[in-house]
């Protein structure tokens, strides 16, 4: 059913082992064979003897079970990827792939030192890419999440149904492709249903190659973002000053943009350099001392599409901005 891996692809055949937990659950993946050969004409026994060499981790539910994210408080979390070797590093790619970003953004209208820093933060410039076997990942969570959560267990069946669909499509074989715990793969750290939305060709080379291809990956964070709304040339998010108001009933967990910064003026909520009628999100974050609060814009909130953490897109935007300024000071 699957050929082998184009050329270009030779380098993913090396995924480590994942430390195993047992078989995947047989009537689970009977059900999944049954639907992938009805709704996408897949031949059953060739997914069948596909799906037989996936196996389950523990080490995987486990990781998920306790995410940095929500492990760690904000004060702690920003410090390992505000260190001055990913800043540096995080020039360093930016200078290699000058003339890329500049494209990236005058087509996709996302600043460099944004679809840079989200590169940082994923996978450290393209360094630490992941090296579980995604279909173990991905069927692990489909059918053993923690606590049977029923919306994230769908959700992973969903990317593994891409993931078939991928590899039919562009020829690879499922059994080979490594990536994190979670399923994300490449450069940008793509699901595999991201890849076959928004991932391109952005060097037209004839393949959408996030793995190696440093255009191809520059490229497809940029056309991410703006698939999903990205403005261009406009704020991201700014600090909010609370005075006494108990601003609990105004604090947001998903911070889509709802709300005027203008009313959360007239509620007591003030940013002093961003006036007027544009829609925000009130949202904090665990400050050292005491809390920071911030008024999230529509791009924060595009970056939280990326990964839905408030803590995950303040440490792309702090990571752009030491970047971009760093960079600045070097070429003064």
């Amino acid at each position: 059913m699957f050929n082998n891996f184009r050329g270009l692809f030779l380098i993913l055949l090396l995924a480590s082992p994942v430390a195993h937990g047992g078989e995947l659950d047989a009537q689970a993946i009977d059900a999944f064979i049954t639907e992938m050969v009805e709704e996408h004409n897949f031949d059953k026994q060739a997914l069948a003897e596909t799906l037989k060499q996936a196996k389950r981790s523990d080490r995987i539910l486990k990781a998920m079970s306790r995410p940095a994210e929500k492990a760690k408080p904000w004060y702690e979390y920003q410090k390992h990827f505000l260190t001055r070797d990913r800043i540096n590093a995080g020039i360093k790619f930016w200078n290699l792939n000058a003339d890329t970003l500049v494209q990236a953004t005058e087509v996709y209208g996302v600043p460099a030192e944004i679809i840079v820093a989200i590169i940082g933060v994923e996978t450290a410039y393209g360094r630490i890419v992941g090296s579980d076997r995604v279909v173990d990942a991905l069927a692990t969570l489909a059918f053993h999440y923690p606590k049977k959560n029923a919306k994230r267990m769908a959700y992973f069946r969903t990317q593994l149904t891409h993931l078939f669909l991928m590899s039919r499509e562009q020829n690879l074989n499922p059994l080979s492709l490594s990536g994190s715990y979670a399923g994300a793969m490449g450069i940008p750290q793509f699901m595999p249903e991201s890849y076959r939305k928004f991932a391109v060709d952005f060097n037209n080379d004839g393949e959408r190659n996030i793995w190696q291809d440093r255009i191809d990956a520059i490229g497809s964070v940029a056309n991410y973002l703006k698939a999903h709304g990205w403005d261009r040339d406009k704020s991201i998010v700014v600090a909010a000053v609370v005075d006494s108001t108990d601003v609990q009933g105004l604090l947001s967990e998903s911070v889509k943009p709802h709300r005027s910064i203008s009313e959360f003026s007239r509620l007591g909520i003030n940013a002093n350099d961003e006036t007027g009628d544009a829609l925000a999100a009130l949202f904090t974050l665990e400050g050292e001392v005491a809390p920071e609060y911030w008024l999230a814009l529509n791009n924060f909130y595009v970056i939280m599409r990326y990964n839905p953490r408030t803590k995950y897109a303040m440490a792309v935007v702090k990571l752009a901005q030491a970047i971009r300024d760093a960079r600045m000071r070097t070429m003064s």
